[in-house]
C-alpha cells in the first residue's frame, strides 16, 4: 500500500508522466501537420509541372536543383537528417549516452527533417514522410526523457518510433509491431506499456486533427483457395527478389560513394544532381507517374485499376536514386507503390484480379525490402481495410521475406544503422583529445567507416 501511495502522490513521477504524455501528444500533432504539408508540397509540384505544354519539361530543372539544395543543406546544417530516419533511430538505440544520440536525434534534426523532406517532395523526389516521422517521434520522446528525468532512453526511442508510424499512416497496430520487430528486433515486456501509451496518445492526437481513414482506401478483393494461391506465391517470390535487389543495390551504391575520393561539397552536389536528373527523365517518360510518393497510382491499383508495366520499373529506379541521393526522405510509401506496380504486372500476366494482385505485390515487395514480414502484412491490412485477406497477405509477406533473406542476408535498415553508428563513434573520437582516445566512447565496438554516409 505504501508503494502504491508513493506512485500516486510522487511529484517526480507525475512530472515524468506529464512530460512523456506531452511528448507523445506532440508526436501525433506534428505527424498530422507533417502529413498535410507533405501532401501540399506534392500538389504544388504537380500544379507547376502538370499539363502537356512547355511546363512538363520543368522537372529537368526543378528536380535536380531542388535535390541539390536539399542535399547541401542537410550536409551543412542538418547532418544526420539524410535518408529515411529509421536507420538513425535504430543506431541511436545502440549508442551509449545522450551525447552520442544527439548527433542522430535532436530538435534541430526534427526541424531539418521535416522542412527538407517537404522541399524534396516539392521537387518531385520519390520519397515518403513515414521514415522521417519515425526519426521525429524518436527525437521528441528522447527530449521528453531528458526534460522529465526519465531513464530507459532506449525504450522511449522505441515508443517514439512506434508513435511516428502509427500517426503517419493511421495504423496503430503496425506502429506497435514495427517497434517490436524492426526497431527492437526482440520483445521487451518492460517497454510494453511505454510503447502502447505513446501509440495511443499520438494516435488520438492524429485522429483529432485528420480523422479516421484508411491510407489506400478499402478493397474487398479476397484470395480464394486454391485458385488465387498461385498469385500469392508469385507475388511473394517476385517481391522478395526485387526487394532484395533494391536493398543490395542501395548498400552497394552507398558504400561505393563512401569510397569515392572527391571534395565533399562537390560530391554531395554531384550525387544529388545526377539523381535528380535521372528522376526527372524517368518521371517525364512515364507521364509524371513516378514523381513523389505515387500515392494516387498505388491507391488506384489497390482499388482495381491496372498499372502499366513500365510504372513498376520506373518507380523502382527513381526510388533507388532518391534513397542514395543524400536528401532526407523515407522508403515506406514509394516501396508500397513499387510493390503495387509489381503486383499489377503479375496480376495481368496471370489473369488475376488487379486489386488483389496489387495488395499481394505490396506485401511481398515491402517485406523483401525491409525484411520485417509482420510489419509488412499488418501495415498493409490496416492501410487497405481488408481483414478477410489476412492469411494470403501474411503468406505473401513471409514468402517475400524468406526469398529476400536468401539473396540479401543483411537487412537494409540495420545495415545502414551500423554505418550511422560507426560514423558517430568516429566523429566523437576525432573530437576527443589524444589523451582521451582510450575512453569508453572510443572503444565502442562498432565497425568504423572512412567517410560519413551520404545517401542513407
Amino acid at each position: 500500500m505504501r508503494r502504491s501511495s508513493a506512485l500516486i502522490t510522487s511529484s517526480r513521477l507525475w512530472k515524468s508522466r506529464l512530460v512523456f504524455w506531452a511528448g507523445a501528444l506532440m508526436t501525433g500533432v506534428i505527424s498530422a501537420g507533417f502529413a498535410v504539408m507533405a501532401d501540399e508540397a506534392q500538389g504544388l509540384f504537380f500544379a507547376v509541372t502538370g499539363g502537356h505544354g512547355w511546363n512538363m519539361w520543368l522537372p529537368l530543372v526543378i528536380t535536380p536543383v531542388g535535390m541539390v539544395i536539399c542535399a547541401l543543406t542537410a550536409d551543412r546544417y542538418f547532418p544526420g537528417s539524410q535518408g529515411s530516419g529509421i536507420p538513425q533511430a535504430i543506431a541511436a538505440r545502440h549508442l551509449r549516452n545522450d551525447h552520442e544520440r544527439s548527433y542522430l536525434l535532436s530538435m534541430r534534426l526534427v526541424l531539418g527533417k521535416i522542412v527538407l523532406t517537404i522541399v524534396g517532395l516539392a521537387s518531385g523526389a520519390s520519397i515518403g514522410r513515414e521514415g522521417p516521422t519515425v526519426q521525429v517521434g524518436a527525437s521528441l520522446m528522447l527530449l521528453s526523457a531528458r526534460l522529465g528525468g526519465m531513464a530507459h532512453a532506449k525504450g522511449l526511442i522505441l515508443a517514439g518510433s512506434a508513435a511516428g508510424i502509427a500517426a503517419a499512416f493511421n495504423t496503430p497496430l503496425a506502429g506497435i509491431v514495427f517497434a517490436i520487430e524492426e526497431m527492437g528486433r526482440s520483445y521487451n515486456a518492460r517497454t510494453n506499456g511505454v510503447v502502447l501509451s505513446a501509440v495511443i496518445i499520438a494516435g488520438v492526437a492524429s485522429l483529432g486533427l485528420t480523422g479516421s481513414y484508411t491510407y489506400f482506401g478499402i478493397t474487398r478483393e479476397i484470395a480464394h483457395f486454391p485458385s488465387d494461391w498461385g498469385l500469392v506465391v508469385a507475388c511473394g517470390v517476385a517481391g522478395g527478389i526485387c526487394g532484395a535487389l533494391f536493398s543490395k543495390l542501395t548498400l552497394l551504391v552507398v558504400r561505393w560513394l563512401r569510397r569515392v575520393k572527391l571534395e565533399k561539397i562537390g560530391k554531395v552536389a554531384a550525387v544529388a544532381a545526377a539523381a535528380g536528373l535521372l528522376i526527372a527523365i524517368v518521371g517525364i517518360a512515364t507521364g509524371g507517374m513516378t514523381f513523389g510518393t505515387s500515392y494516387v497510382q498505388a491507391r488506384g491499383a489497390v482499388e482495381g485499376e491496372s498499372l502499366p508495366w513500365f510504372f513498376f520499373i520506373g518507380k523502382f529506379v527513381v526510388t533507388l536514386a532518391s534513397t542514395v541521393s543524400g536528401i532526407p526522405g523515407g522508403l515506406f510509401a514509394p516501396s508500397l507503390a513499387v510493390g503495387a506496380g509489381l503486383g499489377s504486372v503479375i496480376g495481368a500476366l496471370m489473369g488475376s484480379s488487379a486489386g488483389l494482385a496489387a495488395v499481394l505485390g505490396m506485401s511481398g515487395y515491402f517485406a523483401g525490402v525491409v525484411q520485417a514480414p509482420m510489419t509488412a502484412f499488418v501495415i498493409i491490412v490496416e492501410m487497405t481495410g481488408n481483414h478477410e485477406n489476412v492469411v494470403p497477405v501474411m503468406a505473401a509477406a513471409m514468402i517475400g521475406y524468406g526469398t529476400s533473406r536468401l539473396i540479401a542476408p543483411e537487412p537494409l535498415y540495420h545495415a545502414l544503422s551500423r554505418i550511422w553508428a560507426a560514423d558517430i563513434i568516429r566523429k566523437i573520437r576525432s573530437e576527443q583529445p589524444v589523451a582521451d582516445q582510450a575512453s569508453p566512447v572510443a572503444t565502442n565496438p562498432v565497425p568504423a567507416n572512412p567517410e560519413p554516409p551520404k545517401g542513407v
